[in-house]
């Protein structure tokens, strides 16, 4: 079975949607699977850090800020928020992330319109812990970022697999 699943609708301020494909040798696991998941609602500010706690260095130019606020004139401006500009040089404001992208320009994502995501919020989008220790740079977690999946998404699909195999490991036999 495949479905279109979407970061969103597990709790998280990232439009991140990916194909999930789930299969089993067994037809009657297969049929059991099911991707009607609960939606869980997301809040941005959940996971940014205050501005005061972020490196200096990811704040982008004045020119960069000033450009933004010029192509953002006349739009609905509100806070916590994401600008996300596209490869168009159209620019969104936004209360999640788009998806986060290995090769995307540095300022493709600006936090409040001023700055780029800091490493721990980088991997909150993704949904991992806080206690997950960063261990490399911040460029290292911009490139793992947006190769990884959600994980409270990948969490629900692995414990609805294991609940199935589970059930069909006793009932199979």
């Amino acid at each position: 079975k495949w479905k279109v699943l979407n970061a969103l609708d597990f709790g998280l301020p990232q439009k991140r949607e990916r194909v999930i494909i789930v299969a089993f040798r067994n037809k009657h696991q297969t049929d059991a699977f099911s991707f009607d998941f609960e939606k869980k609602d997301y809040e941005l500010a959940s996971i940014l850090e205050d501005d005061s706690q972020v490196d200096a260095a990811l704040f982008a130019s004045e020119h960069i800020v000033q450009k933004r606020r010029q192509r953002t004139s006349g739009k609905n401006i509100f806070y916590p928020s994401v600008w996300h500009e596209n490869k168009a040089g159209n620019i969104s404001i936004l209360n999640h992330a788009c998806a986060l992208r290995t090769g995307a320009s540095y300022n493709y994502l600006l936090i409040n319109g001023v700055r780029r995501p800091s490493s721990r919020e980088l991997l909150r989008f993704q949904g991992f812990p806080d206690k997950f220790r960063i261990a490399v740079p911040h460029g290292e977690i911009r490139r793992q970022t947006g190769n990884s999946v959600a994980v409270p998404m990948i969490r629900e699909i692995a414990k609805r697999i294991d609940l199935i195999l589970d059930t069909h490991q006793h009932t199979d036999r």
